[in-house]
């Protein structure tokens, strides 16, 4: 729940980001804010995320300080244990050094309120969020609402296993795509395919037509 309304700015980029994990239409308040959601509206360990979540008094500060951030983990897949809910704030680093006494009150009175709560507190900056896994995400969301033949994806998967378990998307092109024009219907499917994760591959590399895709172990 947004405990402070992000009021209209023509200095920076203000909106809101669609987010299906959230089920609900969450403010940002800068393009790098937006950016940091997508991933992580695309990060499988997110449980959900709240943005402008809660007000921390700071001495001296009147309306306290609200950080951008809350984030809500699922339980770790091996050991079971549930990560600590993560209260961050996002910002430039040039920013933080340009304002860094007036931010400093702020970040201390963050930690303390955190331990507290036994959460964690972090600074968030455009070295964590602008990454090839962004650049990838940016370009793989709009194939999440694409909705390929079940008898596409079907052969699309098949054909994966029938090579060992992985591909290359320009591989599975050649094995698809009789001619040119049947490259438009398949991309897509294959987009559709990874974005979902029914196919995998490195999302901390950039993704291109020679990127390998491969099964989950429990689909090969």
């Amino acid at each position: 729940m947004l405990v402070r309304k992000i009021p209209k700015n023509h200095l920076v980029v203000t909106g809101s980001f669609a987010s299906r994990k959230n089920g609900q239409m969450d403010a940002f308040e800068s393009l790098l804010e937006k950016e940091y959601m997508l991933l992580l509206e695309f990060d499988e360990r997110v449980l959900r995320f709240e943005p402008q979540p809660v007000t921390i008094a700071v001495p001296g500060i009147p309306k306290g300080y609200v950080p951008d951030v809350l984030v809500h983990y699922h339980p770790d897949p091996i050991s079971g244990k549930t990560p600590k809910p993560l209260l961050t704030e996002v910002k430039h680093t040039d920013d933080l050094q340009r304002n860094a006494q007036k931010y400093a009150p702020k970040f201390a009175a963050a930690e303390k309120f955190v331990s507290e709560r036994c959460w964690e507190f972090r600074i968030t900056t455009q070295i964590d969020i602008r990454t090839p896994r962004l650049a990838n995400l940016k370009f793989l969301r709009e194939y999440r609402n694409v909705e390929p033949a079940k008898q596409d994806s079907s052969h699309l998967i098949q054909i994966v296993r029938e090579n060992d378990g992985i591909s290359s998307v320009n591989d599975l092109l050649d094995r698809l795509a009789v001619a040119d024009n049947d490259r438009l219907h398949w991309l897509p499917v294959i987009w559709h395919t990874v974005v979902t994760r029914r196919l995998l591959f490195n999302w901390d590399s950039p993704i291109d037509n020679d990127t390998e895709l491969y099964l989950p172990e429990d689909v090969v």
